[in-house]
């Protein structure tokens, strides 16, 4: 009973690398911020999403495990972020980071969602099973694992999308690489 009682934090990223793509996306859907990732650590050291597999390349793309120590992160150190914090029940953590190690261990499962992007821009959902685009696979976790307001959002959901959820505090808004740097400094001036 005490599982279904206590709260964990997870956090949502949302970001802009400044990649072309990413410029591009910017372009097409007139937003800041057009990527999104899902942490279960409150330092950011491992995050989770769907997008390039080589920080070089735009493909091929699929589940991507990343961080501001390796990968596109690291390649674009100036990526500047948005970090959400939300809560579910130890039961659903629990639950949600089974299911993340198991996709980290089955990445060929899963595949990007090209053609369900490209449609998106046309404001067309396409679905097809075990192929995400980024906000697409944080959407459906975060309903999955039961956060409110999650099931609320749009099919065709953009990373910004994610700041209206309810119960969810916007914890920090700058450069991805002085994240863990303002969080020590935070935890230093509390002490």
């Amino acid at each position: 009973m005490e599982s279904e009682l206590t709260l964990k934090p997870i956090y949502i990223v949302i970001s802009q690398t400044g990649t072309i793509l990413s410029r591009i996306l910017k372009l097409i859907t007139h937003k800041e911020y057009n990527h999104v990732s899902l942490s279960l650590a409150d330092d950011l050291h491992l995050m989770y999403s769907f997008g390039r597999k080589n920080p070089y390349c735009v493909f091929p793309a699929g589940f991507v495990t990343e961080s501001a120590s390796f990968g596109t992160f690291k390649r674009f150190s100036n990526t500047k972020v948005i970090v959400l914090k939300t809560f579910i029940t130890q039961n659903k953590y629990d639950e949600l980071y089974s299911f993340i190690n198991y996709m980290v261990s089955n990445p060929t499962l899963y595949r990007y969602n090209y053609l369900g992007l490209y449609f998106a821009a046309l404001k067309i959902c396409h679905r097809a099973e075990n192929r995400y685009y980024c906000s697409e696979f944080v959407r459906d976790i975060l309903i999955k694992y039961d956060v409110k307001g999650a099931d609320d959002l749009e099919k065709i959901v953009h990373p910004m999308s994610f700041v209206s959820l309810p119960d969810t505090e916007r914890i920090f808004m700058g450069k991805l690489k002085d994240f863990n740097k303002k969080t020590l400094t935070f935890y230093k001036n509390m002490c």
